[in-house]
């Protein structure tokens, strides 16, 4: 049988962020409600309960492929409620941080290359999520062994299966409204593999008979990774930065939020079904940025040193900005998921960041 239960109310911000605006994944954060606490059990009540017995592991097991941003942030928030998590990285640095600070069983894992053993890995766990991006020519590095991950996994544990895509894949809709079912154009070759991996992905999870679901995230932001932070560098941007600020709309998303979506499509799974991931507000990057400027200036008067934003170039505020892009609709997540988002618009966001900041410039 099994059991799954669920806090009622969300935290209006996330108690996750600490006091610092760096996410420190040495800090454990105290309990969320962002996640569930599930049994699949009967009869237990309690981890204490099941710890009678010698042979006690965590009824869910989560495996995170890509242990970045969002899947470290992920994975406390499932640690705190009792799963069991393990993940990949590539880097050794990585590996030990994650292992040291934060307890997780930690795995290298160069998906061009996999080991059999470390696929192995993955029949003990009952939910997946890969968070590695596709690369342009080759495609998404884990459906490469497409073949070979199936049989892996076909007499595995495995239930649940979440790919985190890109909103990209829709391309440049002139500054339309978009929803899931909007016909997808992506507009360049990284795109294309995107959404050629979710394609794999979902016949993948198919093939397998489990529960697959593929979330398309807008631009992800959150404690050390947002424009306050890059209003506390008081460095110019960078040609990248510069592109993605002349774009009218921007969707965006609070990683609080991507966590609370997955933990609600974690109880109520679906049969391929495709969710967009951004708040209300998919608001123009120069607008967050002035925002974000004007926050930081109000709570540490004089320590900038410019007295106008060096990430804001005056071509900025004075072009003409043409590139329509597209505003993304997250109707479908709110309706069939339920989720209320912590953070709807960009405002929410940042003051949330920035009051859980200790002095950055002392």
């Amino acid at each position: 049988m099994e059991v799954c239960s669920m806090s009622g109310r969300l935290p209006p911000t996330n108690p996750i962020f600490g006091r610092n605006s760096i996410y420190d994944v040495g800090r454990r954060p105290p309990t969320t409600s962002y996640f569930p606490y599930c049994r699949l059990r009967a009869g237990a009540t309690s981890r204490q309960e099941n710890e009678k017995s010698e042979s006690w592991e965590p009824a869910n097991r989560m495996f995170v492929l890509g242990m970045g941003f969002v899947g470290s942030f992920l994975a406390q928030g499932l640690k705190n409620q009792e799963w069991g998590v393990s993940g990949s990285c590539t880097s050794l640095v990585k590996k030990k941080k994650l292992e040291e600070e934060m307890g997780f069983d930690v795995y290298l894992f160069n998906a061009n290359e996999p080991e059999p053993e470390v696929l192995s890995i993955l029949n003990h766990h009952t939910h997946l999520i890969v968070s590695i991006p596709p690369l342009v020519g080759t495609g998404d590095p884990m459906l490469q062994h497409e073949e070979h991950l199936k049989s892996m996994l076909m007499e595995g544990n495995l239930k649940w299966l979440c790919y985190l895509s890109s909103t990209s894949v829709y391309g440049n809709c002139g500054g339309m409204w978009v929803d899931e079912d909007y016909p997808v154009c992506p507009a360049n070759e990284k795109a294309k593999a995107r959404l050629a991996a979710e394609e794999g992905w979902l016949k993948l999870g198919h093939d397998l008979g489990i529960s697959t679901q593929i979330f398309r995230l807008g631009g992800i932001y959150g404690p050390g990774r947002s424009a306050v932070d890059t209003v506390i560098k008081q460095e110019p941007l960078s040609e990248l930065q510069r592109m993605r600020a002349s774009r009218q709309y921007t969707s965006r998303v609070h990683v609080a939020d991507i966590c609370q979506a997955l933990r609600a499509s974690i109880c109520n799974p679906s049969s391929g079904r495709i969710y967009n991931l951004v708040d209300d507000d998919p608001a123009p990057r120069t607008e967050v940025l002035l925002y974000a400027w004007d926050l930081v200036n109000r709570k540490w008067s004089g320590h900038t040193k410019q007295s106008v934003p060096p990430c804001m170039p005056e071509s900025f505020r004075t072009e003409s900005i043409s590139r329509g892009e597209k505003r993304v609709s997250n109707a479908r997540m709110k309706k069939e998921l339920g989720v209320k988002l912590l953070h709807p618009s960009y405002k929410s966001g940042l003051k949330s960041i920035i009051d859980h900041m200790d002095n950055p410039f002392l």
